[in-house]
């Protein structure tokens, strides 16, 4: 609440008994491109004057607007395909429901600005078709269309627009210029859809295309009294949902949002894993430590963060389990600077894997232990370990857990990480 002041002039009774009242108001990819008183006197008057009182706090209430809280999100990395002259439909599933919307875009890694127009937003139906009757045009600055400059972002006008949880919509946007090498996430486990010329309102798509990635688009946030804030996933290809079910929004953080969910929390639940990502360097997107600020700190609403799976890559290909912890406590270090829980999941087993060493299960052993021991710094621990593991051959994943190339686990084995975490934290 908002205290708001006022100038009052009260009329001061002068003689015998007189008062003076005041009232008192009230954020491996197949679609990469190469590159009111009254006032009641005690008796009547025998002089008045008029006097200027002094000013006042006048008890109004003023309505603070609802935050904004992230239902969907992906992280953005570069070297995306070039669009001209075409229309985006995109699918997000939403983790939580709001009474508005906005659209977060991102030309992060584009050489040219990006015009975007004829955004809109609606409800999908199936495939590229969309509910008509749910059809928003979507605004920045009041304007249909927005001009975002290379390296920069931008953020949509709210929306009246009932989004409800665990659900489908469609953020539609066309391209009417030649964009460059776009911004895009590698991996959507979805199909998104490509046609020609400004269908950004149609009904359905005439012509469209599949593609398995998302570009341009960033996240989408709502506003609703119930939420108590964002958990981001931030991690590599596990998190990512690599093997898990194509088109069904089987990833451990989807699974996760549907426990919250269940439970009666409103949390909204932001996926920002991206396939291939490391700790100590920029492949698949930049590494870890530098896209953490964007990918986790300035995700609306974020309260928790679940730092998960990438170490894995980086014990693959010979990074020390010393360095590996040290990235991580920085990582928690700054989390908690910015106020937010950090939870730290152990690593999955690998064994079988293509690049898997006696060496970098050694280096796993040490992680887990660390993460374990508490000397980390972590709020709690996710033991992604534990809940996937062969109990007989521990350095592999329980067979019904392993979608076949002993990295990734199947969609059983996202459900058991999903049920590792404990709802309490939230």
């Amino acid at each position: 609440m908002k205290w708001a002041r006022t100038a009052v002039t009260a009329t001061v009774a002068m003689g015998a008994a007189a008062g003076l009242y005041v009232a008192l108001g009230r954020e491996d990819d197949p679609d990469q491109a190469p590159s009111s008183a009254a006032v009641v006197p005690s008796a009547a008057p025998t002089a008045v004057t008029e006097v200027k009182a002094p000013e006042v706090k006048v008890l109004e209430s003023v309505e603070e607007p609802l935050p904004w809280v992230g239902t969907w999100a992906v992280a953005v990395q570069p070297r995306g395909r070039a669009f001209a002259r075409q229309t985006l439909r995109q699918i997000v599933h939403t983790s939580i429901g709001g009474t508005s919307a906005r659209v977060r875009l991102s030309n992060a890694y584009g050489a040219r600005p990006l015009t975007v127009s004829s955004v809109h937003l609606a409800r999908r139906l199936t495939d590229s078709a969309i509910d008509p009757a749910t059809d928003q045009p979507v605004t920045f600055g009041g304007k249909t269309s927005v001009t975002i400059p290379a390296g920069e972002s931008a953020v949509s006008d709210p929306v009246a627009f009932a989004v409800p949880a665990d659900s489908d919509l469609a953020v539609s946007v066309y391209l009417p210029k030649n964009t460059g090498t776009s911004t895009r996430h590698g991996f959507a486990g979805r199909h998104n859809y490509i046609a020609s010329g400004d269908q950004a309102s149609s009904a359905d798509l005439r012509g469209a295309k599949t593609v398995k990635s998302y570009f341009f688009l960033a996240g989408v946030d709502v506003q609703n009294a119930k939420a108590t804030g964002s958990v981001v996933t931030f991690g590599a290809s596990i998190t990512d949902g690599v093997a898990s079910s194509f088109n069904a929004n089987r990833r451990w953080p989807d699974l996760l949002s549907d426990r919250l969910r269940a439970s009666g929390r409103t949390v909204g639940v932001l996926n920002t894993g991206i396939s291939g990502n490391r700790f100590t360097s920029d492949r698949s997107g930049e590494s870890a430590a530098k896209r953490f600020d964007r990918d986790v700190l300035q995700q609306p609403g974020v309260r928790w963060v679940i730092i998960s799976d990438d170490a894995i890559n980086d014990l693959g290909h010979g990074a020390s389990p010393a360095r590996l912890k040290d990235e991580l406590r920085d990582l928690v270090d700054r989390g908690h600077d910015a106020g937010i829980k950090v939870i730290c999941s152990t690593l999955t087993p690998f064994r079988g894997a293509g690049y898997w060493t006696q060496r970098g299960e050694q280096g796993r052993t040490e992680i887990n232990a660390f993460i374990r021991s508490g000397r980390s710094g972590c709020d709690a621990v996710l033991d992604q370990d534990r809940a996937t593991h062969d109990p007989a051959s521990p350095t592999r994943f329980l067979d019904k857990y392993d979608s076949g190339d002993h990295l990734h686990p199947d969609s059983q084995g996202m459900q058991a990480i999903a049920n590792a975490v404990n709802l309490r934290w939230f």
